[in-house]
């Protein structure tokens, strides 16, 4: 069963990720994030940044160690992670990994709703998500080859092998839709049941 947490924002769990590495500010945790492209996987911006770095210290996870105060720029608070965010971190990652969730994506919506659509228009619209699905998947892949060869370790690219593996299921899976929205029973069935009201 899922846990409620105090902060529940998966931005919060990728701060404590990097603050495993040792102290930051918030400027330095953006750039980190924004450098090795978290920000494709947790979505957030500056000001969301800053709110769950506040509401982790109201929660006691990460402490103030320093203000770091510098005539170029404003002054900045470094923040540490503390024992109970160090257990936190722990025990969320560890549910996060071993625990299916359910969850709601757009596309899933579109799949429970598809009945509506003429068969000869979803086909159109199947085969230009493929078209798109295809080029993200070599995109992804070309990265993740760029990387490696760069010398990036395999652990620190299982997200975008993940993201690409799952692409490449729903690429397949739209495939086989495609070829089920030829078939011309179908085709006849859907006639029937909402050629009249198109």
């Amino acid at each position: 069963m899922e846990k409620r947490r105090k902060v529940g924002n998966p931005l919060a769990l990728a701060v404590l990720a990097w603050l495993m590495l040792g102290p930051m500010h918030p400027y330095e945790l953006a750039r980190r994030l924004e450098e090795s492209e978290q920000d494709r996987n947790i979505k957030y911006n500056r000001g969301s940044l800053y709110m769950v770095v506040k509401q982790l210290a109201k929660a006691g996870f990460i402490a103030e160690q320093e203000t770091v105060r510098d005539t170029q720029r404003p002054e900045r608070t470094v923040y540490a992670l503390t024992p109970e965010g160090r257990a936190e971190l722990h025990d969320w990652l560890s549910e996060l990994v071993a625990q299916p969730r359910h969850e709601y994506p757009h596309f899933g919506v579109a799949l429970s709703l598809l009945a509506v659509l003429p068969p000869d228009e979803t086909v159109r619209l199947l085969t230009a998500r493929n078209a798109a699905l295809t080029a993200e998947i070599a995109e992804i892949r070309g990265r993740v080859d760029a990387a490696i060869a760069q010398g990036v370790e395999w652990v620190f690219l299982v997200e975008e092998r993940y993201r690409a593996a799952l692409l490449d299921a729903e690429s397949g899976f739209a495939a086989e839709l495609i070829e089920a929205m030829r078939d011309p029973d179908h085709i006849r069935k859907w006639h029937e049941q909402f050629g009249s009201r198109t």
